[in-house]
């Protein structure tokens, strides 16, 4: 015992790795190692042998075992010392630059637009953009002999060969969101519907993908006086500043009257500022809702009348942040992302956007 001892003490001793400690090991105490073979042979020992053996071959076992745990934590240490050396770092470099993400503008003015209406009691509803021809232009009285029906105006999803039903339409506009709403939930009602809308246009004020956020607001004395305080409080607090606006007598088929609404604003130097100024500048249509509209929604005309507005997000977020082409919000050029682009902490507050 003495001999196993000293062989294989000296040779854990010189182990140059973890693989060569493991095959000692093996040799040593493994199911056919020399030590637990000798352990086997108790058996043939007479009981005086076996009280001198038994003890003497346990203990050279749990020493064998202590020397290869201590040899394998020393052989650990020494390889985690030798890669410290290679891997270290100077925590007192300057951090590297961490590259953010923005904030798109159709984004945060979606969101300014949602946090000022809501100050207002103005829900948000939503709806499919794959639209049922019924609901996107029939429900909201416009005649089958509409332009806005051609198909040099609107994306039709044409059926099968044989199938005759009527197609679907990309939403020309979210005021088929607004007829769900009061299908669903009838009246009064306060709702704004924010989203993307598609038209077959596109130039530097007009893009085939494009997003409007409409509102509606049904009761039974709403006037176009509330229309026009909701409006100017919406651009007062849009712009940060008292905004006038200008309502002109115009025509859509789902509004009786009818009315497309100029806010004040200058131009200096080829820019708009607004607010300010003797120049007026369009930027949505509105009006009370038709009574036909009304009735396709199941909400008696009779009973219940209301208001109904549309803008474009994209286009008040161009006057807002002085961004002069349409186009570009489309084209996931970075360096114009991260010069338009806002923070994700730039969180919109109620009365002043960001």
């Amino acid at each position: 015992m003495d001999d196993l001892k000293a062989k294989y003490l000296d040779a854990i001793g010189v182990a140059p790795d973890e693989n060569a400690l493991e095959e000692l090991r093996v040799q040593a105490v493994g199911k056919k190692g020399e030590i637990s073979l000798r352990m086997r042979e108790l058996g043939k020992m007479t009981p005086e042998e076996r009280q001198t053996a038994g003890p003497a071959l346990n203990a050279l076992k749990d020493e064998i075992n202590s020397a290869l745990a201590a040899k394998k934590a020393a052989l650990s240490d020494a390889a985690l010392d030798e890669r410290l050396k290679t891997e270290w770092l100077d925590v007192t470099l300057p951090a590297r630059d961490r590259r953010l993400g923005t904030v798109h503008p159709v984004s945060q003015v979606w969101e300014e637009c949602t946090a000022i209406f809501a100050d207002m009691g103005f829900a948000v509803s939503e709806g499919p953009q794959v639209e049922d021809a019924w609901y996107n232009f029939d429900a909201l009285n416009i005649p089958g002999h509409h332009p806005a029906r051609a198909e040099m105006d609107t994306f039709y999803m044409h059926r099968a060969e044989g199938d005759d039903r009527p197609p679907h339409v990309l939403r020309t506009h979210t005021s088929p969101v607004q007829i769900r709403a009061m299908q669903a939930q009838g009246a009064p009602i306060r709702t704004i519907s924010p989203g993307r809308v598609y038209r077959a246009d596109y130039d530097q004020t007009h893009t085939p993908m494009f997003h409007q956020v409409e509102g509606l607001a049904i009761d039974r004395d709403i006037s176009m006086a509330n229309l026009k305080w909701v409006l100017e409080e919406f651009f007062t607090a849009y712009f940060g500043r008292t905004v006038k606006t200008r309502f002109r007598a115009s025509h859509f088929p789902f509004t009786e009257p009818s009315a497309e609404v100029d806010i004040q604003c200058s131009w200096e130097g080829g820019t708009v500022k607004v607010g300010e100024g003797d120049d007026w500048l369009e930027v949505l249509g509105s009006g009370m809702v038709h009574p036909k509209v009304l009735s396709a929604a199941g909400v008696d005309p009779a009973e219940w009348q209301g208001f109904a507005f549309g803008m474009g997000i994209d286009r008040i977020a161009m006057l807002k942040y002085g961004i002069p082409d349409l186009r570009a919000f489309f084209d996931s050029d970075l360096r114009w992302l991260r010069h338009y682009g806002f923070s994700a902490l730039q969180v919109p507050t109620i009365r002043g956007g960001v």
